[in-house]
C-alpha cells in the first residue's frame, strides 16, 4: 500500500534527522578511532590573530566586552582587538574610542554583518581572524585553544561552541534553547571527528585570513555561508568546546522565534547558494555530513510532520498500530500548545519545553521559507532581545 509505505518513509526520515543521524555519527566515530589517533598539538603554536568584533548600538554591553577581549589569555604583541561599528546611531564608537588596547573603525551606514565583515576584512593583516558577538563573553583560553588546531594545513576554519546561560526560574525559550545546544554541541563534536562541522556557531568562529571569501551583502547566515565556501575548497572546519562564547538565551519565546525563523531564512537561502555540495563529488563525506545535519533539518524533515499526521489518519482502520500512533501524535502537539499557553501567562513546566520548542523550530522552517521566498528577511535584522545574565 503506497500511502503506508509513505508513512514509515517519512516518519524514518524524521527519527533519522533528530535522532538517528546523531545515533550513525556516534558509530562512525568509534569504528575511526580504532584507526587513526588524534595528533597532539603543539602548544607553542600563537601566530598573529586579529579578533573581530561587530557592534552595532551595544553601548549597555560594549564596555564589559571590551575588558573580557582584553583580559584573554594571549600574548598582548600578537593580538589586534578591532570593533566595527557601522550603523551604530547610540555612543558604542564614542565608548569604544575611550579603551585603552582597542580599535575601532565605524561607518554611518548601516549595512548588515556581513558588508560590516567584508569590510573588516580589508583591515585584517593577520594570519588567522577570529570573529565573535558583541553580547558574548570568550572564555580566557578561548584564542589559544582556536588556534592550536592551525598547526594541520587541512585545517581552514576553528569553531568555538556556544553555550546558553541558564538560571533556576527558565522561560521555554531558556531551557529548549539550552537544550538544543547542548545536543547540537555534541553532533558537532562528532561531525568535527568524523571530518569536517557543517556550518559554525556565529557567536565564535576562526578562519585562515587568505580563504574568508567576500560574501553578498544580502548574506543572512554569513557564519554558516563562510565555512560552507571553505569546504568547498577542500579545507575542514574543526570544533573547539574549549573555546567558548557564552550568552543569555532569548528573553521570551517569541524572540526566541523572531531568531528561529530569521535562521531558518536563512537556511533556504544559504541552500540555494550551495547547491554544489550536494553533488557527492568530489567530497562524498562532506555531502553526507551536510544533508544530515543540515538539508534535512531545515527542509524536508519539517515538510515531513505534517505529512505523516495525515497518512497516519487514513492507516487508523489498518489496526491498533496506527491508531496509537495518531493519538501520540495528536497528544506531542496539544502538549506542545498546552506549553505555548501557559508560557504565555508564565507558567513554566519544564515537561512541556522539549514539544514546544521542537514544535517551534518546525513552524519556523516555514515561515522562514516564505519569507526567503518573498525576500522580505534583509542582512539588517531586528536582534532578539537576550534575558539579562
Amino acid at each position: 500500500m503506497i500511502i503506508e509505505l509513505l508513512f514509515w518513509l517519512a516518519l524514518a526520515l524524521v527519527f533519522y534527522t533528530y535522532l538517528g543521524y546523531g545515533i550513525l555519527l556516534f558509530i562512525l566515530v568509534r569504528i575511526k578511532r580504532i584507526f587513526v589517533k588524534e595528533k597532539a598539538f603543539d602548544s607553542s603554536f600563537e601566530p598573529e590573530v586579529t579578533l573581530v568584533i561587530p557592534a552595532y548600538n551595544e553601548q549597555d554591553y560594549i564596555a564589559d566586552k571590551a575588558q573580557n577581549s582584553l583580559e584573554l589569555d594571549y600574548p598582548k604583541d600578537k593580538l589586534r582587538i578591532l570593533f566595527i561599528t557601522d550603523g551604530s546611531t547610540d555612543n558604542t564608537p564614542k565608548i569604544l574610542e575611550g579603551i585603552e588596547g582597542v580599535e575601532v573603525t565605524h561607518e554611518n551606514i548601516r549595512a548588515g554583518k556581513s558588508a560590516a565583515e567584508n569590510r573588516a576584512m580589508t583591515l585584517v593583516n593577520t594570519p588567522i581572524v577570529v570573529f565573535c558577538d558583541a553580547n558574548t563573553y570568550l572564555n580566557p583560553a578561548c584564542i589559544r585553544n582556536l588556534v592550536r588546531h592551525y598547526t594541520d594545513p587541512k585545517v581552514g576554519a576553528v569553531s568555538g561552541e556556544k553555550r546558553v546561560l541558564s538560571k533556576g526560574a527558565d522561560t521555554a525559550s531558556a531551557a529548549g534553547e539550552g537544550l538544543y545546544w547542548k545536543y547540537e554541541s555534541t553532533l558537532k563534536k562528532w561531525d568535527s571527528e568524523l571530518y569536517t562541522i557543517v556550518g559554525a556557531a556565529g557567536e565564535l568562529i576562526s578562519f585562515r585570513s587568505e580563504l574568508v571569501q567576500d560574501l553578498e551583502a544580502d548574506t543572512i547566515l554569513d557564519d554558516f555561508v563562510q565555512t560552507m565556501r571553505i569546504c568547498q575548497q577542500g579545507y575542514r572546519v574543526k570544533y573547539e568546546p574549549e573555546s567558548f562564547a557564552a550568552e543569555t538565551a532569548s528573553d521570551n519565546v517569541k524572540e526566541e522565534l523572531k531568531r528561529k525563523v530569521r535562521i531558518a531564512a536563512g537556511g533556504w537561502q544559504s541552500m540555494a547558494r550551495l547547491l554544489p555540495i550536494l553533488i557527492p563529488i568530489p567530497n562524498p563525506v562532506l555531502t553526507f555530513q551536510y544533508i544530515s545535519h543540515r538539508v534535512l533539518r531545515w527542509s524536508i524533515s519539517a515538510l515531513a510532520l505534517p505529512l505523516i499526521f495525515v497518512l497516519n489518519y487514513f492507516l487508523i482502520e489498518l489496526g491498533p498500530l496506527y491508531e496509537y500512533l495518531f493519538y501520540a501524535q495528536i497528544a506531542f502537539y496539544l502538549l506542545a500548545l498546552l506549553g505555548w499557553f501557559l508560557e504565555n501567562r508564565a507558567i513554566r513546566v519544564k515537561a512541556l519545553f522539549v514539544p514546544y520548542y521542537f514544535l517551534m523550530m518546525n513552524y519556523a522552517v516555514f515561515a522562514g521559507f516564505f519569507r526567503w521566498l518573498k525576500g522580505s528577511q534583509k542582512a539588517t535584522w531586528e536582534r532578539a532581545k537576550r534575558a539579562k545574565a
